[in-house]
């Protein structure tokens, strides 16, 4: 897992991205465990209550369920569930470009804010050192 330290996004948010984004790729399998606050704290070298805020969000939105003395595992619908959620985020944008277009919003003006968002990524620094975009 890799976050940016420097980015004006919140650790714990990029944490919960990075989740996402291991179960959408499949890097993170229904009920496999994911890495422990303990060690991702050691790891990313972060905060332990970072993590775990990180991680309560996660079982709130039921990405993850907690097993006592044995870690946090996928919820088996949780690439369906976060699925449903981009659909809707869609139908948000939809809805928002046809307030905007009401307002007299040029669609130009509309696409280039989606392009720009895209251009910036989401602040996770990559293996090479580099921005990656997130292709959610």
């Amino acid at each position: 897992m890799l976050i940016d330290k420097h980015s004006r996004t919140p650790l714990y948010e990029q944490v919960i991205a990075q989740v996402e984004r291991g179960i959408l790729t499949g890097e993170f399998a229904p009920d496999a465990q994911i890495p422990s606050v303990r060690a991702l704290s050691m790891e990313l070298a972060v905060n332990p209550n970072t993590l775990q805020k990180a991680y309560a969000e996660l079982e709130r939105r039921g990405l993850c369920y907690s097993v006592p003395g044995n870690g946090r595992f996928v919820s088996a619908d949780a690439a369906d569930k976060l699925r449903t959620m981009k659909r809707e985020l869609l139908e948000r944008i939809a809805s928002l470009s046809r307030e905007l277009r009401v307002s007299g919003v040029h669609e130009e003006e509309v696409i280039k804010a989606v392009r720009t968002a895209y251009a910036d990524g989401d602040g996770i620094i990559g293996p090479n050192n580099k921005k990656e975009d997130n292709d959610q």
